[in-house]
């Protein structure tokens, strides 16, 4: 019978994180799975709890390839960084929510046990979400950088004092010039964080898009867009510009961007997958992050218009 390699993601900067992690830590044992974790992830729950110093290491008695899923405590920010961890091996990520109201999280923590149970059983439907590849081209159009995003990439000013000015290129044409704070091109599972603070639209999962919102343009034209999820945006840093500027994906990585540096963006040819234990609607999962009112509805039962 093949090991099966269950990949715990979490930190130790919260007590009631740690004895989650233990938990699951334990309940794979016992169901004859083996929980790996990250390099730094083992380093920061043993300091803390020593029945993590023997959990096997992603990348060093575990390759990625070996890994069936991972099992994520925390917000989505650590999902994130946990579809980080999976990237290429095509592992699902199961987001079990610790305290926060999030998007991408599965479960709340008083299912975990009854996930876990489900984990061990297969017992789970894979749904993917589009990602975003992401290159930097340099004034003479060599690739210079290249990465990927689940929920946004977005070019920013370096500087507090000094904005960047940029040309927008949706598929080969230019659509408009201006200064601005920053643009920030978007999935759907990223419509609810940065685009949807810049002031962009909320975009269900289950449509295929990309959403482009300019921050702070000195313009007329610069509102946001939804285009083709097959569209190629293109951001240029003009070479008059006075700053430089920096790409974050998804909050976690980075690179600089000078004078003339190009910025190229288009869905990549491999989404993320998450692991779904039970059908839920995304339009609940607005009303409880935003806490939006909803008193004086008077429909008969949930998934259903009429």
């Amino acid at each position: 019978m093949n090991e099966r390699y269950i990949l715990v993601v979490a930190h130790a900067g919260r007590e009631d994180t740690v004895l989650a992690a233990r938990r699951v830590v334990e309940a794979l044992r016992d169901a004859g799975a083996r929980p790996v974790l990250s390099a730094d992830d083992r380093a920061e729950l043993a300091a803390v709890d020593a029945g993590f110093v023997d959990v096997d290491v992603l990348g060093g008695t575990v390759a990625q390839s070996a890994l069936e899923l991972a099992v994520v405590l925390g917000g989505d920010g650590t999902i994130l960084r946990a579809a980080e961890l999976v990237r290429g091996c095509g592992a699902p990520v199961l987001g079990i929510n610790m305290g926060h109201v999030g998007f991408l999280a599965e479960i709340e923590r008083d299912d975990m046990d009854d996930a876990m149970r489900r984990v061990i059983a297969r017992d789970y439907d894979v749904e993917e979400r589009m990602a975003l590849s992401v290159r930097v081209k340099d004034a003479a159009g060599a690739v210079i950088y290249e990465t990927w995003a689940l929920n946004e990439a977005t070019v920013e000013k370096a500087s507090r004092e000094r904005m960047i000015e940029v040309v927008l290129e949706i598929d080969g044409r230019p659509l408009s010039t201006f200064g601005c704070d920053g643009m920030v091109v978007s999935t759907p599972t990223g419509s609810t964080a940065y685009n949807f603070s810049g002031g962009g639209p909320v975009i269900w999962p289950s449509v295929e898009a990309i959403a482009v919102v300019p921050l702070s343009a000195h313009a007329l034209f610069a509102r946001p867009l939804v285009v083709s999820p097959d569209a190629a945006v293109a951001i240029e840093m003009l070479e008059r510009t006075d700053g430089s500027g920096i790409l974050w994906c998804d909050g976690r990585r980075s690179h600089d961007l000078p004078p003339g540096a190009r910025v190229v963006v288009r869905r990549s040819s491999r989404p993320v997958r998450l692991a779904r234990l039970h059908p839920s609607a995304f339009t609940d999962r607005l009303v409880r992050k935003f806490q939006l009112p909803v008193d004086g509805w008077r429909g008969q039962s949930a998934g259903t218009a009429s």
